[in-house]
């Protein structure tokens, strides 16, 4: 499903202002077609992890593929005032607006990938105009389904292999943030969402069971058990702690009984509240007892990845984990931080000059060129190497960290490597073949196999080896000295 069935409001003002006053200035300066590369990246693993998964290119993809000024966009620019109650741009770069379509060449990432800080998830080379227009939209969709992606990747790691269901919308950051969520959610590793509307637009599962509104409007809570069963009698988990939990086992265990003549599959139990450990093993030991062996035992009330792991260590007999606020919000971290910066632009006699953003923190210093990222592995993920595409990489190649270069690895002649970016869009065109979600979704599970468990454990994770290649490392450190006069 595409963006502009969900919108039918053009997005090609989902920016900010001080994109287009650039581009203004751009055109006003004859260079607005001069061509540039710019690089979306972030500086630090969230949620203190060792790794991020990337997500959020097929709505980018879309995006770009709609990127033109409408008529209401153009009479809401010139109608746009400055400081003095003049015009804010001449009417000429209205109409260039009105004209211009995208025809930057764009490479990323796919989604689903284990990507590293420093690494372009998105590269985008064409006319400086337009490549820096499309900075804050793929920045507010790469950013925010990256995290989420992530978020759901490690809650799904930590429950290694039972079911994880998204149960987020009601707390998610507005309609867009549900939806958004729902479906990196589902990329990290959800195997369904409670959201009906994400699920008609992509195609996700839906499940759910029902609330304690359910039980409280009946007079007993057994007598509402048996309505629910009654009108879902292949699709029952019942909750069971709106009054006592245990005796709402009890409860349950005694319709389901009740009405297994009639041919009802017992779906299981729900605990929302309360001792999650002790009352798991309760409830298994009561649906054991009576039978109902195969009855699952579904948990929520605020989970995460931490709570999760720690329950299976106090050996919760949960087997189903429903997971909402603190994996669609990214609860303990809001954002992911990626930044989209100018890396090089071509002169007028067809030079490259590459460029940099210094800063006073090492992590905020930008690396210049046409980046690429080479990944290596022997069976698992060995290295990341950030190179230059427009230099000629040297026969022994090395990977140097770019926040301490003393760390450096050596990589062997004739390590298997893959190139991370792929062609996406040429002058424009899309030529990239988008995935289906469940191909995304195993591509997450695939990578994350490929990464080593200290990379992925939650707490002091080891650090994967991602960096720069030698010689671009050595470039870069030559022209911050020279840029600072050293």
């Amino acid at each position: 499903m595409a963006l502009k069935d969900i919108y039918a409001t053009s997005l090609s003002l989902l920016t900010d202002l001080y994109q287009l006053t650039m581009a203004y200035g751009y055109w006003k300066k004859g260079m607005a077609e001069q061509e540039a590369v710019f690089h979306l990246y972030f500086r630090k693993n969230p949620f203190q992890g060792g790794y991020t998964i990337a997500a959020g290119l097929e709505h980018a993809v879309q995006f770009l593929q709609e990127l033109h000024f409408t008529d209401e966009d153009l009479a809401y620019i010139a109608g746009l005032r400055g400081g003095q109650g003049q015009p804010l741009f001449e009417q000429a770069f209205v109409e260039y607006l009105r004209e211009m379509r995208f025809s930057c060449s764009v490479d990323a990432i796919p989604e689903g990938t284990a990507v590293f800080p420093g690494e372009p998830l998105v590269r985008v080379r064409g006319p400086l105009l337009q490549a820096q227009l499309v900075e804050t939209p793929l920045l507010t969709i790469v950013n925010f389904e990256t995290l989420i992606a992530t978020k759901a990747a490690r809650i799904a790691d930590a429950a290694k292999g039972d079911t994880v269901i998204e149960f987020g919308m009601r707390r998610a950051q507005g309609i867009d943030g549900a939806l958004s969520a729902s479906r990196a959610a589902y990329i990290g590793g959800a195997a369904a969402t409670s959201n009906l509307l994400a699920g008609q637009l992509y195609d996700i599962p839906v499940k759910g069971t029902h609330a304690h509104s359910w039980v409280q409007a009946f007079d007993t809570e057994e007598e509402a058990f048996l309505a629910y069963g009654q009108a879902f009698p292949h699709d029952s988990v019942f909750l069971v702690d709106t009054y006592d939990t245990l005796e709402g086992v009890k409860n349950a265990i005694k319709v389901a009984k009740q009405l297994q003549p009639s041919g009802f599959t017992f779906g299981g139990i729900r605990l929302d509240s309360g001792d999650l450990t002790y009352l798991s093993k309760e409830a298994r030991k009561l649906l054991d007892a009576a039978g109902f062996t195969e009855a699952n035992i579904v948990a929520s009330n605020d989970l995460d990845e931490h709570i999760i792991t720690s329950l299976k260590q106090e050996g919760a007999k949960i087997n189903v984990w429903g997971v909402g606020t603190k994996m669609v919000t990214a609860y303990d971290q809001p954002a992911l931080g990626g930044v989209y910066k100018l890396a090089a632009i071509r002169q007028l006699d067809g030079a490259w000059e590459y460029k940099v953003k210094l800063s006073e923190q090492r992590a905020k210093t930008s690396t210049p060129g046409m980046l690429q990222v080479r990944r290596f592995r022997d069976g698992v993920f060995i290295a990341d190497m950030i190179y230059n595409e427009l230099e000629s990489l040297p026969e022994h190649t090395q990977v140097v960290d770019p926040l301490d270069s003393t760390r450096r690895k050596s990589i062997p002649p004739g390590t298997a490597f893959e190139d991370l970016l792929l062609p996406v869009f040429k002058d424009g065109t899309l030529i990239y073949d988008l995935p289906d979600l469940l191909t995304i979704k195993a591509r997450t599970k695939a990578q994350l196999d490929s990464l080593h468990e200290s990379i992925r454990r939650y707490l002091n994770p080891h650090s994967y080896p991602a960096g720069l290649e030698g010689s671009l490392h050595q470039y870069k450190l030559d022209l911050i000295l020279r840029l600072r006069g050293e």
